[in-house]
């Protein structure tokens, strides 16, 4: 039997992927040089990967526009947005862990 949570951090569980998803799912539509400049220390080539893979993966589509020079955008599908509730529970752990870890060091 395949285990749901490893289902999912299969499909997410990448540094960059999260990041990534993290970016489209709270600003929207991104172009590629949009996406590179808000993810410090992705390569072009790493950020390339993990498109395709989330794309083949269903989480997000990439539009292309026929103009000069060629325009690409990409953006959460329905399935992508469906990880909301996770990216959320994510924020909200992570505030709370921040705010702990500051009053320790107070």
């Amino acid at each position: 039997m395949v285990c749901p949570i490893e289902t999912t951090v299969n499909l997410i569980g990448d540094k960059w992927k999260v990041l990534i998803m993290r970016d489209l799912l709270l600003r929207g539509t991104h172009r590629f040089g949009e996406l590179k400049k808000g993810i410090t220390g992705i390569s072009e080539k790493m950020l390339t990967q993990q498109l395709r893979d989330l794309e083949q993966n269903g989480l997000i589509s990439r539009k292309v526009y026929s103009e000069i020079p060629p325009r690409v955008e990409y953006s959460v599908t329905e399935l992508g947005n469906s990880l909301r509730p996770i990216f959320d529970a994510m924020h909200v752990w992570g505030t709370d862990y921040l705010q702990k870890s500051d009053e320790k060091s107070e």
